[in-house]
């Protein structure tokens, strides 16, 4: 069995690394495509090829982590419907070679390419986005969404802020900065603006600041007005860059404790997690669906057929990498729109693959 296992593990990764370069090569090619465009947008500001090849070789992890799965079910199908014409996955099944022994061979090596589609999503892909942000804002400037930029809100013990960020550039320098702060009633206590910041470890360090309050008088109860300037003013606070970096960019490119941490934030704060939330389970069960894959082409091996077209039965598997790619991100969208449960939201596409993997396992190997 441990010459059989190595025969099988060597097969596939060396199918899966090839599919994986092919689709690679052509995702990079395309960022080149639209690269060359920003070339010519930006060369006044200094932007130049090797800033280019930089800005898409830090886009590397992430196309990995994406494409990682269907490399998976591309390369094992070719593999196993390959083994079964040459008659060899046969030769293996007369000598003892059992269907649950094969699934549990494939299940080893996809904890493998389930390890390493969760480093490649959860630490290489955020790192190189922020490396190759930070790059880009160089030369096109600070990121905005709107006219309005990103709003979060905070509660800290009795008072509440609801604090706006017109630009920021990803890592940690913001622009136009507004802090509103409410008591637990909701009065407006003050309003604070900066024209820029730095985001530290749990403070705010904040440049030309104005300060406006309102205070209550107890003896008359008027409201008194008064307005201060600051240099510079420390805002002792839990929002982080990674955090206002996913109010004006997307969920996809925050690691999956970077979303929780965000998801607990917003919930604390009474604010609306569900799409954080459908997008940390998607974190979470993605990894996983390359087991999934795997539990899907075995049943090629049982196929009986000693001549033919595996190009055709490689496009079926094509077409199914494809659905399920399209489900989870439909299902993502639906139950963000029909506030779904999160957690069955983000399962769902796995389980319900899995299924139809595991009845075509045993309609094929166990029953037929």
């Amino acid at each position: 069995m441990k010459t059989v296992r190595t025969l099988l593990h060597g097969e596939i990764l060396r199918a899966v690394l090839f599919v994986l370069a092919g689709f690679l090569s052509l995702f990079l090619f395309f960022d080149l495509v639209d690269e060359l465009q920003a070339l010519d947008r930006y060369a006044a500001q200094g932007y130049r090829m090797q800033h280019a090849l930089l800005f898409i070789a830090l886009k590397t992890p992430n196309h990995l982590y994406e494409l990682l799965p269907i490399s998976v079910l591309i390369g094992s199908i070719f593999v196993m419907a390959r083994l079964a014409q040459s008659s060899e996955f046969t030769i293996l099944r007369t000598g003892g070679l059992a269907p649950w022994t094969a699934l549990n061979m494939l299940f080893q090596l996809g904890l493998i390419f389930v390890s390493l589609t969760f480093f490649f999503g959860d630490y290489a892909s955020p790192w190189a986005e922020r490396q190759a942000q930070q790059i880009k804002t160089k030369f096109q400037g600070n990121l905005t969404v709107g006219q309005t930029g990103a709003w979060l809100k905070e509660k800290q013990g009795q008072q509440q802020f609801a604090v706006n960020v017109r630009r920021f550039d990803g890592i940690t320098h913001m622009q136009d900065i507004r802090i509103h702060a409410f008591n637990s009633q909701g009065r407006l206590l003050s309003i604070t603006t900066a024209a820029t910041g730095e985001i530290l470890p749990n403070e705010w360090q904040l440049k030309q600041v104005q300060e406006k309050t309102l205070q209550q008088e107890p003896a008359s109860g008027l409201e008194r007005y008064q307005a201060q300037q600051h240099a510079q003013w420390m805002w002792k606070t839990t929002i982080s860059a990674d955090m206002v970096a996913a109010a004006l960019l997307s969920p996809d490119t925050m690691s999956t404790w970077d979303l929780f941490h965000y998801m607990r934030h917003l919930s604390s704060n009474n604010q609306n997690a569900q799409r954080y939330e459908i997008e940390f389970w998607r974190k979470v069960f993605y990894p996983l669906s390359c087991l999934v894959m795997l539990v899907l082409a075995l049943p090629f091996a049982y196929l009986h057929f000693r001549s033919g077209q595996i190009a055709g039965h490689v496009f079926g598997g094509v077409l199914a990498g494809i659905s399920f790619s399209l489900l989870n991100n439909v299902f993502g969208h639906i139950g963000n729109l029909q506030n779904w449960q999160p957690l069955l939201t983000s399962a769902a596409p796995a389980l319900i693959y899995s299924a139809i993997s595991l009845a075509a396992f045993w309609w094929m190997v166990l029953r037929r």
